[in-house]
C-alpha cells in the first residue's frame, strides 16, 4: 500500500512512518518545511515540500492531490495540527483513495476545547466547568475557583495561563478566542487510542515526569485505570468515532476521570504501542502482535536534555533529571534507522531559523504554518513559505 503522511517534522509522525514501512508499506511525506525530522529516514520513500495550509489552503490541497496522483496513493493519514486542514481533502480524493480519521466537521468539533467540554456534559461524561472567556459565567467561575485560561483552538500549551480563585481577569484573558475552565487537581493522565467505527482497538495511558513548559518530554506507560478506559469507550461509541483519539484527564483519588481536552489526532502516545499492531490497525490488516512495546518509559532525549541543562543551577534537580535522560529509551533513536536522531539539529533548521532570525518561540515556530485557529485568515509572515509542487521535484 502507498501511504501519504501529511507531516514529517515531529517524532510521532516518524514513529508512524517507521511502523508502516516495517509492515511493508511505501511511506511518502508531505510537509511545508524543506528540512524535517523524517526526511533522512530510510523508512520514508519520498518527501515533498508543499504549500503551508495557513498560507494558501487551495494550493495546499492542489499540492496534496498532485502527490496522490503521481504516487498512486491508497491511503492518506493526517498526523498533527495540520490534520484540521488535511481532513478537508476527504471529499476531493480520487476514487479508491481513503482518508484515515474523522471528517473535518467532527474533528473541528472535538478540537474546539469549549465545544468538547459541552459535548462531554451532554453525553454524561465528567469534564470541568468551561465557559467562553468573555461570558458572565466565566467571570463568576474565576471569582469562586482556581481556573485555567487557554485558547479555544490551541495546542502544545501555547497561551495557557493559571489563575487562583479571585484573581482579576485582564483584557488578554477575556479575549473571545479564549475559554476559562475550572482548574482540576489530581493525577494528570493522557491517553492515545486507535478507534474504528466507535470501537476502541487499542489504548495506551501514560503520564509525564519531565516537562518542557507544559509539554511532557519523558513519560511512562501506566496500567489499570479501568474508569479511564470506560470513559474513552463511552465517548468513542457516542461519537461513532474512527481514527486517532487522544485525551487529557485529571483523575481523582477515587479513580474518577475528568477530561480537560481532546486531540482528535496523533500524539506522543503512539510511541507506547507496538509498531506491527499500529500498522495493522491503521490499514485494517490482521495481526496477533502485542499491543505495547516492551519498554514502558520513553523520552524525547533532545528536549529532556534541554530541561536537565536548564536546571544546572540546582545541582540535585540537574543530576536527577540527567540520570533519567541517560537511562531512558529515546523515541527517535533506532539503530536500523539512525539518521533522524543524529541529524535532528540540522533537520530542524526551518524551526530554528524562525527562532533565531524572527524571534518566534520554538513552540510557535514548529506549528504556526499548520495551526488551524477556527478561521481561514492567512498569516502574512508565512507568505514566503509558499511552494508549489508543480515547480518542485520530490525531496529526500
Amino acid at each position: 500500500m502507498n501511504i501519504l503522511l501529511t507531516l514529517g517534522r515531529l517524532s510521532k509522525g516518524l514513529e508512524l512512518a517507521r511502523a508502516l514501512a516495517q509492515a511493508g508499506h511505501c511511506v511518502i511525506i508531505a510537509d511545508p518545511f524543506h528540512w524535517h525530522l523524517s526526511k533522512p529516514s530510510r523508512r520514508v520513500a519520498k518527501s515533498y515540500r508543499v504549500t503551508a495550509p495557513v498560507t494558501d489552503l487551495d494550493q495546499y490541497f492542489d499540492d496534496l492531490l498532485g502527490m496522490i496522483d503521481r504516487n498512486s496513493i491508497d491511503l492518506v493519514i493526517p498526523v498533527s495540527e495540520e490534520a484540521l486542514f488535511a481532513s478537508r481533502i476527504g471529499p476531493k480524493l480520487p476514487e479508491g483513495v481513503s482518508l484515515f480519521g474523522p471528517s473535518f466537521e467532527q474533528m473541528s468539533k472535538l478540537h474546539d476545547k469549549l465545544g468538547f467540554a459541552r459535548l462531554c456534559h451532554a453525553i454524561g461524561l465528567s469534564a470541568p466547568e468551561t465557559y467562553p472567556a468573555d461570558s458572565a459565567e466565566a467571570v463568576h467561575l474565576a471569582k469562586r475557583s482556581a481556573t485555567v485560561i487557554k485558547p479555544i483552538h490551541g495546542c502544545s500549551g501555547i497561551g495557557v495561563r493559571l489563575k487562583s480563585a479571585g484573581d482579576p481577569l485582564t483584557a488578554t484573558d477575556v479575549r473571545p478566542s479564549n475559554l476559562i475552565q475550572q482548574r482540576l487537581y489530581g493525577r494528570q493522565i493522557s491517553s492515545f487510542s486507535i478507534v474504528r467505527d466507535g470501537k476502541v482497538q487499542a489504548t495506551g495511558l501514560y503520564e509525564g515526569d519531565v516537562y518542557l513548559g507544559t509539554v511532557s518530554v519523558r513519560f511512562r506507560r501506566i496500567e489499570g485505570m479501568d474508569q479511564v478506559h470506560e470513559w474513552i469507550a463511552t465517548f468513542a461509541a457516542a461519537e461513532s468515532y474512527s481514527g486517532f483519539l487522544s485525551l487529557d484527564f485529571f483523575v481523582s483519588e477515587d479513580g474518577t476521570p475528568s477530561a480537560i481536552e481532546c486531540n482528535p489526532r496523533l500524539t506522543s502516545g503512539i510511541h507506547l504501542l507496538n509498531r506491527e499492531r499500529v500498522a495493522a490497525l491503521v490499514t485494517g490488516a490482521e495481526t496477533n502482535a502485542p499491543v505495547f512495546k516492551r519498554h514502558k518509559v520513553f523520552q524525547d532525549a533532545h528536549a529532556a536534555l534541554t530541561v536537565a541543562v536548564g536546571s544546572i543551577a540546582r545541582p540535585l534537580n540537574y543530576l536527577k533529571t540527567l540520570g533519567k535522560v541517560l537511562t531512558t529509551k529515546d523515541v527517535m533513536f533506532d539503530w536500523r534507522d539512525p539518521l533522524p536522531f543524529f541529524l535532528m539539529t540540522p533537520m530542524s533548521w526551518d524551526t530554528v531559523r524562525q527562532g533565531v532570525f524572527e524571534g518566534i518561540p520554538l513552540a510557535d515556530a514548529v506549528t504556526r504554518d499548520i495551526l488551524w485557529k477556527g478561521d481561514a485568515t492567512p498569516d502574512p509572515h508565512l507568505q514566503q513559505m509558499e511552494v508549489s509542487l508543480d515547480d518542485a521535484a520530490p525531496e529526500r
